[in-house]
C-alpha cells in the first residue's frame, strides 16, 4: 500500500489510485473519519502525509472533517477528505458552506449501498442526486465519477484542479467496485497542475468579487497574507460582509455562484464517446457501470446493431448540449445504474427520444448480457 508517486506504472486499488491522484495534485492536508469502503484512502494519506511536509488529521467524525478542510484551505492548503454515504450525509451543511464561501476542496465518495447503514461492504451508484442537491439553497456543485483505478487518479488531480479554478468544493464520486478494484495504473510524473489565482499586488483586494478575466470566479487570497477577509456562511457582498437582509446583493451573489459554473459546461465536462456518430441505440454510463456498457456497445456493434456509448467522467454540471447532440440520430437511450434511475431522469429531461432506465439494487452489479439483451429490443 502506498506506492512511491515517483513510480512510472503501478499495480494498486482505485483507493490508493485516488491518493495518489491528491499528491500528484499537491494536496497538503487530510482530515477524515474511517468508514468503509474509503477506508484505504485514509490509510494511505496517513503514511504519505508527513513525508510530503503535509497533515493528516483523523477527526472525530464527518462534521468535523468537512469543516477542517475549509479552514485549511482558507490557510493556503489543498484539503482532502474521503467518506462513504453515510459520511458524505453529514458532510452537506459543510459542503454548502464551502460552496457559498467559494472555498475549495476535494471530497471523495466511495459510494456503497443504502440508505442509511445499507450494505458498508457492496457497491451503488445510490448517491449521485445527494451529490448535486445534497446541502439546501442554490448551487452548482462539480462532481467527477471515475469508472477504473486510473480513472480514480486522473480525475482526483482533475477535481483538485477545478476546486482551484472555480473555487468550490468537488466531489469524486467513486464506488466499492472502483475503489477496491486492484488494476495497472500509469503515474505521471509531471501532471498539469492549476493552483488559485492570487490577487495583483497593488489593486484593490475583494475577495467574493467574480473577475471577468477568471470566467466569474473571484481572486484567492489565503489567510496571513496580508488583507483582511470576511468568511462568513451568510449571503454577502464583494467584501464579505453580510447581506442576507437584502434582496439584490443577495440575489446577486447566488447568482453568480451558480454562473461561474453554468457558463463553463464545456470547460468542466469531461466524457467518451463510442460509435455515437451513427448509433440508433445510445447506451449512457458511469462509473464502474461504463465498462460493462462498453464492452455490451462492442459486442452489439460486432453483431451488427448500431449501438454507441457516452461514458459521464462529469456528472455534474450536466452536459445537456452533448447529449442532445449525441443522441441526434439515434431512436432509444438506455442508461443502465446501480439506482433507482436517478441520472435516466436527467437524460429524459434532454433529449427528446425513447428514454430506458435499467436499474439495478442489492449492491450487484450490471452484466455484459443483460445490457446487450436491452440493446438487442426494438
Amino acid at each position: 500500500m502506498g506506492a512511491s508517486i515517483n513510480t512510472k506504472a503501478v499495480v494498486i486499488q482505485g483507493n490508493e489510485a485516488s491518493a495518489e491522484g491528491a499528491l500528484l495534485a499537491g494536496c497538503t492536508f487530510f482530515a477524515g473519519y474511517p468508514i468503509t469502503p474509503a477506508t484505504e484512502i485514509a490509510e494511505v494519506m496517513a503514511e504519505r502525509m508527513p513525508k510530503v511536509g503535509g497533515i493528516f488529521i483523523q477527526m472525530e467524525d464527518e462534521l468535523a472533517s468537512i469543516n477542517s478542510l475549509i479552514g485549511a484551505a482558507w490557510g493556503g492548503h489543498k484539503a482532502l477528505t474521503a467518506t462513504s454515504g453515510p459520511g458524505y450525509s453529514l458532510m452537506q451543511e459543510g459542503i454548502g458552506y464551502a460552496a457559498v464561501t467559494e472555498t475549495p476542496c476535494v471530497i471523495i465518495n466511495v459510494m456503497r449501498g443504502g440508505p442509511s447503514t445499507g450494505q458498508p461492504t457492496m457497491t451503488s451508484q445510490q448517491d449521485v442526486y445527494q451529490a448535486k442537491y445534497g446541502s439546501h439553497g442554490d448551487y452548482e456543485p462539480i462532481v467527477l465519477v471515475p469508472s477504473s483505478a486510473q480513472e480514480a487518479l486522473d480525475l482526483t488531480i482533475r477535481a483538485f484542479n477545478l476546486s482551484e479554478k472555480y473555487l468550490v468544493p468537488v466531489t469524486v464520486l467513486t464506488d466499492e467496485v472502483v475503489g477496491h478494484t486492484r488494476e495497472r495504473v500509469v503515474i505521471p510524473e509531471s501532471p498539469e497542475i492549476y493552483n488559485r489565482v492570487p490577487p495583483p499586488e497593488g489593486e484593490e483586494y475583494l475577495p467574493f468579487r467574480g473577475e471577468e478575466k477568471l470566467g466569474g470566479v473571484p481572486y484567492r487570497a489565503n489567510f496571513g497574507e496580508g488583507h483582511n477577509i470576511c468568511v462568513d456562511g451568510q449571503l454577502h457582498d464583494e467584501i464579505g460582509m453580510r447581506v442576507g437582509h437584502m434582496v439584490a446583493p443577495s440575489a446577486q451573489l447566488v447568482k453568480r455562484i451558480m454562473a461561474k459554473i453554468n457558463d463553463n459546461i464545456d470547460d468542466i465536462s469531461d466524457y467518451e464517446l463510442y460509435h455515437t456518430d451513427d448509433a440508433e441505440v445510445v447506451v449512457l454510463a458511469y462509473g464502474s457501470t461504463a465498462r460493462v456498457a462498453l464492452r455490451s456497445v462492442l459486442d452489439a456493434r460486432k453483431d451488427g446493431i448500431k449501438a454507441g456509448l457516452i461514458k459521464l467522467k462529469t456528472l455534474f454540471p450536466f452536459p445537456d448540449a452533448m447529449i442532445r447532440n449525441e443522441t441526434r440520430s439515434a431512436t432509444r437511450v438506455i442508461v443502465p445504474e446501480c439506482n433507482a434511475g436517478k441520472i435516466c431522469n436527467e437524460v429524459q429531461r434532454v433529449v427528446s427520444v425513447q428514454v430506458e432506465s435499467m436499474p439495478k439494487f442489492g449492491g450487484a452489479m450490471h452484466v455484459p448480457s443483460e445490457i446487450f439483451e436491452a440493446i438487442k429490443r426494438s
